[in-house]
């Protein structure tokens, strides 16, 4: 895997919150720490698509002839879906 090197620059306050963190034990340095932020922030983003995906969806499915009540019923009993 290659790397690509990059230079961040930091408030005091947040110097240290990084800092805190490796002298925790969590991390080793803070380029591991900054590229457990990165994974996470992926992660996150995966399942925003996703989520922004099922309520594209569900708009594009158009208006429901259920009744609210009907709706609700197929909420919670998971063989409806």
């Amino acid at each position: 895997m290659s790397t690509i090197r990059k230079i961040i620059t930091l408030t005091d306050t947040q110097g240290r919150w990084v800092k805190h963190q490796i002298e925790s034990g969590e991390f080793m340095n803070d380029s591991e720490y900054i590229r457990s932020l990165i994974r996470q922030d992926q992660e996150r983003n995966v399942k925003f698509l996703a989520l922004k995906q099922a309520i594209q969806d569900g708009l594009d499915s158009g208006i429901s002839d259920k009744t609210l009540e009907e709706i609700w019923r197929d909420a919670r009993d998971p063989s409806c879906r």
